[in-house]
């Protein structure tokens, strides 16, 4: 049996589905460092790993490496170096559609939570200060009707708008390199300032790394109105973390997180603003989704292990 390492201590469904196949070793000692995972890479003939593990180029530095295949578990991979991957003979491989239905509903969730400020509310309550109903008491956005802006039309992107659409009879409008065929009304914005300067609600949805990082900076965030609701379930990178703070402080807009630039380290400025909703990365965070992104994440490695194609090749 090929040696496989599970980085973290995955669901009991993706452990029992996979140790028939692989000489199972779980690592619970949290996120591989750059270091952690360079000898991994030696050590295994596989490796099952997920966000936060360091599989940067310094990784895979060693020559005629063991590993020659991570199958990481989720859909996005900034974690990994795929270009130094391939050049070390590593396949990398994901786990596409599983998270996309409970990715967007986290998107909605942070949209209603930052809009009718639930957060505020709650903390209100538990704190024992809420002294009854009054009729201007923590006013927020009525979402009916507004107008979402989608960075990043995938998967996960027209899942949000769907939602958005039909739910609450949102105007969508997008940003992405191509144009979409979907099965609502969206129109195609050619610029990200678009975007951001015509929408009440942006919500981010691109992949993490590459191009990508910072693609939210000051100057696009300088272009949301007043007012506006900016939604991130990306990856942290994509939103230069220091202008967001520097926006959500000038008390402007409003905004909902689910990523952070360096997780999981939180801005300690963000922790003492009342205008930003904050949950720790739950975007897929439900037993069933895990559970079927670890059953892809099995496929891909079973495919491999058989010498076939990964059916999710990244």
């Amino acid at each position: 049996m090929k040696r496989l390492l599970l980085t973290r201590p995955f669901p009991d469904a993706t452990i029992e589905a996979v140790r028939p196949h692989f000489d199972v070793t779980i690592s619970d000692d949290g996120p591989l460092s750059v270091e952690a995972a360079a000898s991994a890479l030696q050590e295994y003939d596989a490796i099952m790993c997920t966000l936060g593990d360091g599989f940067t180029d310094m990784a895979f530095a060693t020559p005629d490496l063991r590993c020659k295949m991570l199958a990481n578990f989720g859909v996005g991979y900034n974690h990994i170096d795929v270009r130094a991957a391939k050049a070390a003979g590593v396949t990398v491989s994901n786990t596409p559609g599983a998270v996309t239905d409970a990715t967007a509903d986290i998107a909605l969730t942070l949209m209603l939570m930052a809009a009718r400020r639930a957060g505020e509310g709650e903390r209100l309550v538990r704190a024992g200060q809420w002294t009854g109903w009054e009729p201007t008491q923590l006013l927020g956005m009525h979402l009916t009707g507004k107008r979402i802006g989608i960075v990043g039309m995938g998967r996960i992107g027209q899942a949000i708008a769907r939602r958005a659409h039909f739910g609450f009879d949102m105007k969508v409008i997008y940003y992405n390199r191509s144009v979409k065929d979907v099965d609502f009304p969206a129109r195609q914005v050619e610029e990200l300032s678009g975007v951001m300067s015509q929408s009440d609600v942006v919500v981010v949805a691109v992949p993490g790394g590459g191009e990508n990082v910072h693609l939210i900076d000051a100057d696009a965030l300088a272009e949301l109105s007043d007012g506006a609701i900016f939604i991130n379930i990306a990856r942290g990178d994509v939103v230069d973390e220091a202008s967001l703070v520097a926006a959500l402080k000038s008390g402007r807009i409003s905004a909902g997180l689910d990523v952070y630039e360096n997780e999981p380290t939180v801005p300690s400025e963000l922790l003492g603003l009342d205008n930003v909703v904050l949950l720790p990365h739950l975007g897929t965070a439900a037993l069933e989704v895990r559970e079927a992104m670890g059953q892809l994440a099995v496929d891909n490695l079973i495919a491999w292990d058989q010498g076939d194609s990964p059916p999710n090749v990244v």
